[in-house]
């Protein structure tokens, strides 16, 4: 199918109608990373290094087999969307995504300083894990996990992979805390300029909400972004030990998002996770980690199959999502794709991304010779020398 209005052929092409579309502060915001972008820039090109040596005349006729579970869920294929914060690309925002996601048959994260409510986002996908940070204490922690618990969250996310810093944000722009006349006079240059994503807002009765309904303290209103992102700031960092006790408190799936050495892979098995992420906050934490898809070898084989493991950063492509299970993931996460996805054309462009995605999964298991994702293993993927990250003493 051609891309139209309503319809493009690629998450390149979600991307460029995303820059056409959005401000350039929100769209700087979408694609910044740490430092010199480094790993930016890795997580996509190690994709480009691996390879498939395809076969042929295989007289495989039948539907190949995309769907998997992923803590405990089925999932009509093993792509995942990847909770972010403010989603201001869109006035539907997460809720969006949800419905999107619930269409295409697999499950979606929700951030901590997203801009809908978790209860909301539960009723529109069933399948909604709730990510959380350790931040406020083990009271507010409890509390946190209580509200995910009683609005049916089917998992929790704990994303440990974000070190503050201000040199973080390579190219990313100002953000304000409010949207004040003051914020809106320095920002109307650029807004003017993308009257379309303005007017969205506008004919949905509201400007982009900056605030975090979620991260609400009982009895109080929802804090800003910041504020919310203030506290986790000033909590103290955890140990193994506090997320063994974290783990303690949630009964359900619990996956640790952020791993990209083997040892803290089995750390998270010690501390009873149920699945792990191999992550580097698609970039924005410590520049220099290596792309996930590089360090991911390394942790499958410490794991060892104890516990489930994802990976989150760079999926571009079906044929990269085909990949990265090769190499050993369950499933993985996207994260920048469907928010290109969100703000080229709200949910039917998260959902088109997934389309996409779904399609070229499928296609690069045809080109394979290959009926279901589950036949993957790394026979089937070309790896360069030298490909591989892990550190030098590694302990399995």
């Amino acid at each position: 199918m051609a891309s139209t209005k309503e319809w493009f052929e690629s998450v390149a092409e979600a991307q460029r109608r995303a820059k056409k579309r959005l401000p350039a502060s929100v769209y700087g915001a979408l694609i910044a990373g740490a430092e010199s972008g480094a790993t930016v820039d890795d997580n996509t090109a190690a994709f480009r290094e691996l390879g498939f040596f395809p076969r042929i005349a295989t007289g495989l006729n039948q539907p190949r087999e995309l769907g998997t579970t992923v803590l405990g869920q089925e999932l009509s294929l093993p792509v995942l969307v990847s909770p972010t914060g403010v989603q201001a690309v869109h006035p539907e925002g997460e809720l969006a995504v949800a419905r999107a996601t619930k269409a295409a048959g697999t499950g979606m994260g929700l951030s901590s300083f997203a801009s809908k409510a978790v209860e909301d986002v539960v009723e529109q996908n069933p399948t909604t894990f709730f990510q959380v940070y350790w931040m406020g204490g083990r009271d507010r922690i409890v509390q946190i996990l209580d509200r995910a618990r009683a609005a049916g969250a089917k998992g929790i996310i704990l994303t440990l992979d974000w070190t503050f810093a201000h040199r973080r944000d390579w190219g990313s722009p100002e953000i304000p805390e409010h949207l004040d006349l003051r914020a809106m006079a320095k920002l109307s240059p650029e807004v003017l300029r993308r009257p379309k994503w303005l007017a969205a807002f506008l004919k949905a009765g509201a400007l982009p909400d900056l605030t975090a309904p979620n991260m609400t303290h009982p009895g109080g209103e929802a804090p800003t972004f910041f504020g919310a992102y203030g506290e986790w700031m000033m909590t103290e960092k955890p140990s193994w030990d506090d997320i063994a006790w974290m783990r303690e408190q949630w009964d359900g799936p619990f996956l640790i998002k952020g791993i990209t050495h083997p040892e803290d892979a089995l750390n998270a098995i010690e501390a009873g996770a149920s699945a792990i992420s191999v992550s580097n906050h698609g970039g924005n934490n410590l520049d220099g980690t290596p792309a996930t898809i590089r360090a991911l070898p390394a942790i499958v084989e410490a794991v060892d199959g104890r516990l489930e493991v994802l990976l989150d950063g760079g999926i571009r492509r079906g044929s990269d999502v085909v990949k990265a299970l090769a190499l050993g993931a369950d499933a993985v996460l996207i994260g920048r794709a469907s928010l290109w996805g969100l703000a080229a054309n709200g949910e039917a462009g998260v959902n088109n991304v997934l389309e996409i995605l779904r399609a070229g999964i499928d296609e690069t298991l045809l080109g394979l010779g290959l009926t279901s994702v589950h036949q993957l293993d790394a026979d089937h993927v070309v790896v360069p020398d030298g490909f591989t990250r892990r550190p030098v003493h590694q302990t399995t």
